[in-house]
């Protein structure tokens, strides 16, 4: 059974409305990063990919950077939001709690989080500069990760799960990812994720990993990019 999209962990959350006021500028520039994303299929819905589930999604750092692990709050889109032409704050909500161990999610806004916000979470645990989080689905990347020297989790280790928390944490310590911000995640189809201390730095980790797959696929074709590989 497919089940990309599915939230795999317990969530307690509260619904109600977002503030412009306080996360309405967050929410734009997320709203920004996304619909760029979006032109370049990283976000997005298709029946024809990952059982028509929704895929991808952004987050951005709330709160103080020096709060403790478990409790950094952040923004992300909500759950099954990728194929929404128009996002608003309606599309996102708070996380405020998240335990690894316990697999559990706190949040508050008008939709529940996306499945990835355990992931998210354990990501923010990494260091208080990362601020933004941006994950895509990406298979011109994600095919082509070893060839670009990208970190990878274990394939064994399935996504929004505790262990691919420790898996970050695992990859964090021990290979290039604070310095490239970009990993695969190798049991998430075509799953990559981007980080950084600003939105533009996240973004960027992204499309430069981007160009490198589509001049890396230009090169494996004889230098012609008519039939992409999607």
């Amino acid at each position: 059974m497919y089940d990309e999209g599915v939230i795999k962990f317990s969530a307690r959350h509260e619904p109600r409305a977002l503030e412009p006021s306080r996360y309405g500028a967050l929410a734009c520039t997320l709203t920004a990063w996304r619909e760029i994303f979006a032109l370049t299929q990283l976000v997005g819905q298709d029946p024809a990919r990952y059982g028509g589930a929704g895929y991808g999604n952004v987050s951005g750092r709330v709160g103080a950077p020096s709060t403790a692990r478990g409790r950094r709050g952040f923004l992300v889109t909500g759950t099954q939001t990728g194929g929404s032409t128009c996002v608003g704050l309606s599309e996102y909500c708070v996380v405020t709690r998240y335990d690894l161990a316990a697999n559990r999610v706190e949040s508050f806004g008008p939709i529940v989080p996306s499945s990835e916000s355990m992931t998210h979470g354990a990501i923010y645990d990494l260091s208080t500069q990362i601020r933004f989080v941006f994950h895509a689905h990406t298979p011109i990347i994600w095919r082509r990760a070893a060839a670009l020297r990208i970190p990878i989790t274990d394939p064994s280790v399935p996504y929004g799960t505790p262990e691919m928390g420790r898996e970050m944490h695992r990859l964090f310590t021990t290979s290039t990812l604070p310095e490239l911000q970009i990993w695969a995640m190798g049991g998430h189809e075509d799953g990559v994720i981007a980080f950084g201390r600003d939105a533009e730095e996240a973004g960027q980790a992204m499309m430069r990993y981007l160009a490198r797959a589509y001049a890396a696929e230009c090169a494996e074709r004889g230098g012609g990019l008519c039939a992409r590989d999607e």
